[in-house]
């Protein structure tokens, strides 16, 4: 059960209205009218709950639940214990997710501006804005309607954010524009100066950078994270894109629509993303690198030069899936050999 001290929880509902928002459908039709109370994982869940099988390595769990309704593949429907009420869904993960939206859904804010906000008179506020304490708002801001700016953040001058976007608290937006339903969790930093600077033995100077940040509608940013302004030409993040916890995005980036980077990527300055690329865990990518359409690399990737659409990638430097396998593989055998050790284990 979710705490209710931080989440809402909604009435009970029939599974036929669960089937119908998950985009299920009930293997037994007579169910449709057994109500559920809540979500729950298959080892917690009790008969007054919901629960998923997304992974077909969690079979055995499927098969001792206790869940009184559970969303499944067609294909592992005859796997299930008796007395379950079986969803049947192509997608049980996705359907499980717009099922606890249901049962616990977002709490709404109250428009309103705290009186410890300090709004310069020259912002725009639009209808519906949700203000908290210590927000501090520049001159030339426009922030349009139903957007909510957390606690002690910070809006620079001129910065544009558009409608129902959510800015946590203590996040800082200079040098940015924003379109529409941008999140932005706490912590993160947009629009700061890039890392730039022409050296030589009389010493540094750096390098100014005059361009800005622009977020594109639906974009998600996570605690934490960097985005620095162009030097010259824009920093862009395409609509879509989710962005983890703890990233490094450097000047003058392009990444593409629908992307999926997670947590402590390192994307150097001018480096390329196209659409619907995925990055697990610690990928860097070079500076100037360009990474094509559809392109997934494994954690700690390295990406040094360019990488051609729809590859899937790991290792240091970047090399195909297979071949960095094979060559761990090569390494642990060797390592083995020199070792004295049977290489049959």
């Amino acid at each position: 059960m979710a705490d209710p001290r931080f989440f809402l929880t909604s009435p009970p509902k029939t599974l036929a209205e669960l089937a119908e928002i998950a985009e299920a459908t009930l293997a037994d039709a007579a169910c449709a009218g057994r109500r559920i109370s809540d979500i729950a994982t298959l080892e917690a869940a009790g008969a007054e709950q919901i629960s998923f099988l997304g992974n077909r390595k969690y079979i055995p769990a499927f098969q001792a639940s206790k869940a009184g309704a559970c969303l499944v593949e067609p294909a592992f429907a005859d796997k299930a214990p008796a007395g379950m009420a079986v969803l049947l869904c192509a997608k049980p993960r996705r359907g499980f997710a717009r099922i606890a939206a249901a049962f616990h859904p977002e709490q709404a804010s109250a428009p309103g501006i705290h009186p410890s906000a300090v709004i310069d008179a020259s912002a725009e506020i639009g209808p519906g804005c949700r203000i908290e304490a210590n927000v501090v708002i520049g001159p030339g801001v426009t922030i349009a309607a139903g957007t909510r700016i957390g606690a002690n953040s910070v809006v620079e001058r001129g910065v544009s954010v558009g409608e129902n976007c959510i800015i946590g608290a203590n996040v800082t937006l200079s040098y940015c524009l924003l379109g529409d339903r941008v999140l932005i969790a706490s912590g993160a930093v947009i629009g700061n100066t890039g890392f730039g600077y022409d050296l030589d033995p009389t010493g540094r100077v750096k390098v100014p950078h005059l361009g800005r940040v622009l977020i594109a509608d639906d974009v998600e940013i996570g605690a934490n994270t960097t985005v620095d302004r162009g030097s010259g030409p824009d920093t862009v993040i395409g609509r879509g894109t989710v962005i983890d916890n703890l990233v490094m995005i450097a000047h003058n980036v392009q990444i593409g629509e629908g992307c999926i980077i997670a947590a402590q990527n390192g994307i150097a300055g001018s480096a390329r993303l196209g659409n619907y690329v995925t990055f697990a865990g610690q990928v860097g990518v070079a500076n100037h690198a360009t990474v094509g359409d559809g392109v997934v690399a494994a954690g700690q990737t390295g990406i040094t030069n360019n990488v051609p659409s729809g590859s899937i990638v790991g290792g240091t430097p970047a090399m195909p899936i297979r071949e960095w396998r094979r060559l761990v593989g090569m390494q642990r055998l060797m390592l083995k050999k020199r070792q004295g050790k049977d290489v049959s284990e």
